[in-house]
Parts: structure tokens; C-alpha cells; sequence
């Protein structure tokens, strides 16, 4: 079982950045999909951003395409720079972990605990 702990949430200023981070108990880049999610009105969680095994491939929400960016610095951690923040990005963030995925859905998925982001207008 993969353990995700999420770090760099906090209180900004809209337009401003932060930088979160997820580190996982193993080596995800080479099996696991990676994704970050938020509470949506409607639904548990939604897909904020993706990447596949590799990093080859990313998916993001059209609501923070351009702005968002996710990667992997390396073999076991996740990071999401969040750029022009707004206001409606406020949210819980969880880290998620899954061998299935498509676009910016993840099958049955391991989770981190969330990191919050708070964005002040």
C-alpha cells in the first residue's frame, strides 16, 4: 500500500503561487498514475491535474489549464506549482495514487491527507 503525505499548502493572495508537494512511501514513476484533487460542488473530489507513469503525458481541469503545472521531481515525489491563484481555487488538496487512470480520471486510488489552500481576494 502506497502512503502520500502532502506538504506546501497555505494562505495567498490571489495572483499569487505556491508550490505543493507529495511524497510517496515508494517509487511511483514507473506504475503508479499521480493526481491532485480538490472537493467540487456535486462530487466527492474532482481531478485538478494528472500525470502517467513516466511523466509523459499530463492532463488538467480546463479551470486551471495555464496555470497549474504538474510534474514529478522524481522517482517517489509529486509537486504541483500553482500559479495566478484565485480565489475559487481555495480548497482542500489531496495527493492521489493509482495504476489506473484515464485523462483525469484514476481508478481505486491511495490518498495523502490533503494540504489546505486558502486564496484571498
Amino acid at each position: 500500500q502506497v502512503q502520500l503525505v502532502e506538504s506546501g499548502g497555505g494562505s495567498v493572495q490571489a495572483v499569487g503561487s505556491l508550490r505543493l508537494s507529495c511524497v510517496a512511501s515508494e517509487s511511483t514513476d514507473s506504475r503508479y498514475c499521480m493526481g491532485w484533487f480538490r472537493p467540487a460542488p456535486g462530487k466527492a473530489r474532482e481531478g485538478v491535474a494528472t500525470i502517467y507513469p513516466t511523466g509523459s503525458t499530463t492532463y488538467y481541469a480546463d479551470s486551471v489549464k495555464g496555470r497549474f503545472t504538474i510534474s514529478r521531481d522524481n522517482v517517489n515525489t509529486l509537486s504541483l506549482q500553482m500559479n495566478s491563484l484565485r480565489p475559487e481555487d481555495s480548497a482542500m488538496y489531496y495527493c492521489a495514487a493509482s495504476t489506473v487512470c484515464s485523462g483525469l480520471y484514476m481508478g481505486t486510488k491511495y490518498w495523502g491527507q490533503g494540504t489546505q489552500v486558502t486564496v484571498s481576494s
